[in-house]
C-alpha cells in the first residue's frame, strides 16, 4: 500500500488575505471557494508546484483561536522554492513588503537551507530549497 499526505488544513480568520499571501509569494493555485452555509464553513484548496500535497485554508463560524506555534501538534508548513537563490529572493521580497523574518536564511544544523516567516495570521512558514 502506498500512502502520502493529500493535504493539510488550516483555519484562518481572514480567508481572502491568507489565500492572497500564499498565491502572491509562493505561486499557489487556488480552487474556487467552497461554501457550506448550513455549517458556516468556507474553504479554498491551494496547490503548489507539483500539487502532490495541498494546503486547505478554512474558515468556520466560531473558530477564533490564536495560533499555538510552541504547543504540541503542527508547528509550521514548509514550502520548497527550489533553490538557495529562491529562498533568498522570497525572503528579501517578504522583508521588503513588511513581513518580519523570524529566522534565516541560514543552513540549519541538519543541512537544510531555510528562512522562517509568519503568514498574515501568525502561522509559521518555513521557506526551503
Amino acid at each position: 500500500m502506498k500512502s502520502g499526505i493529500a493535504h493539510i488544513g488550516m483555519y484562518c480568520k481572514d480567508l481572502e488575505k491568507v489565500k492572497m499571501f500564499y498565491e502572491n509569494y509562493f505561486g499557489a493555485q487556488s480552487t474556487r471557494k467552497y461554501t457550506n452555509p448550513v455549517k458556516g464553513f468556507e474553504s479554498y484548496m491551494l496547490s503548489f508546484g507539483d500539487g502532490a500535497c495541498r494546503l486547505e485554508l478554512m474558515r468556520k463560524v466560531g473558530v477564533d483561536a490564536v495560533p499555538l506555534s510552541a504547543a504540541l501538534g503542527f508547528a509550521h508548513v514548509s514550502l520548497s522554492v527550489g533553490s538557495k537563490a529562491g529562498v533568498d529572493a522570497i525572503t528579501d521580497l517578504l522583508r521588503g513588503d513588511g513581513y518580519k523574518i523570524l529566522d534565516g536564511p541560514r543552513t540549519t544544523g541538519d543541512g537544510f537551507y531555510e528562512s522562517t516567516v509568519a503568514d498574515p495570521e501568525g502561522n509559521l512558514v518555513e521557506i526551503t530549497v
